[in-house]
């Protein structure tokens, strides 16, 4: 396959032994449009991570068949070599069975949707973070100004603007009113600074996985069962991480396999028989292209700089 990439610090291809959608796949770890740390051009999908080794930069496109991977910067070989677990390589679905027609129909139609795994914590426990009791508008916006001021440029020939997701190292330099200038609110404040303190250790979570690495995050004071789930999903996906707590999967969930709005302990039974994958049914009605009905107030958008 010819490019006019420049030499890549890491290059390789790989055929997944399934069908693969790569947007779908990759789409959970994009916060919104203008993402920083996640961009899309001509040339593919590109990611920018931290990494034990440093920062990285991954492009990532498919062509004839095979994924072709090429990386950047000291991070290059870990994002490389965890291509294929961050494609769904390693997500198994065995024994889980669509009990609703709209899961069966949405599994038969699309293939390619498997449940992948960056293998790291903290560039998505920042996230997850930032989203902690705000609309997405919200948290995107300071998910961009972090990443824009605290951040760094992402190696390589990635589109411009693209960014590294500050370190944990950087978030704790954070002076109080950049945080403030970020829309970031005390308590989410309060609770990055405790997670980058102990960064080093959560990323165990993702070695231990299901039930214990989500205790694990837990541990943190500010992170409780909705961040931890939000985690599990990118980090190791987690097929049975449920994100309880959050503002619309619950009457989504409700609509859609049951006909009615419910809240999360209705989401949780109806979630129920489908144990250990409940996290997996929740991304096939995701995709699905279903909406629950529209009514009500949104959530309003707060300006934590004028506070």
């Amino acid at each position: 396959m010819s490019s006019s990439l420049p030499l890549a610090q890491r290059s390789r291809t790989w055929v997944p032994g399934y069908p693969l959608d790569l947007a779908a796949v990759l789409r959970p770890l994009r916060r919104g449009t203008g993402d920083p740390a996640f961009r899309q051009d001509e040339r593919g999908i590109w990611l920018a991570a931290n990494t034990p080794d440093g920062p990285g930069t991954l492009l990532l496109r498919v062509h004839a068949g095979e994924v072709c991977a090429d990386a950047w910067g000291s991070g290059a070989d870990v994002l490389v070599d965890g291509v294929p677990a961050l494609l769904g390589a390693e997500d198994d679905d065995s024994g889980f069975e669509c009990l609703h027609p709209l899961i069966a129909e949405t599994r038969r139609a699309k293939p390619g949707l498997r449940l992948g795994a960056t293998g790291r914590v903290w560039d998505v426990l920042l996230a997850a973070v930032l989203e902690q009791k705000v609309t997405g508008v919200e948290a995107r916006q300071s998910w961009r100004e972090l990443a824009r001021r605290f951040g760094t440029a992402a190696p390589g020939p990635a589109p411009a603007g693209t960014r590294v997701p500050p370190t944990p190292t950087a978030v704790l330099g954070i002076p109080d009113w950049e945080w403030h200038t970020a829309g970031v609110d005390r308590t989410r404040r309060r609770t990055l600074i405790a997670a980058a303190q102990v960064a080093g250790r959560l990323e165990r979570a993702a070695e231990l996985r299901g039930v214990e690495g989500r205790l694990l995050l837990r541990k943190v004071p500010g992170i409780g069962v909705w961040t931890a789930a939000e985690v599990a999903q990118r980090a190791w996906g987690d097929p049975d991480a449920v994100s309880v707590g959050d503002y619309h999967i619950p009457a989504l969930v409700g609509y859609a396999l049951a006909g009615h709005k419910t809240d999360d302990h209705g989401m949780l039974d109806l979630l129920a028989p489908y144990a250990p994958h409940r996290q997996r049914v929740v991304r096939y009605i995701e995709a699905s292209g279903f909406a629950k009905p529209r009514f009500g107030p949104r959530m309003s958008v707060k300006d934590y700089r004028s506070l």
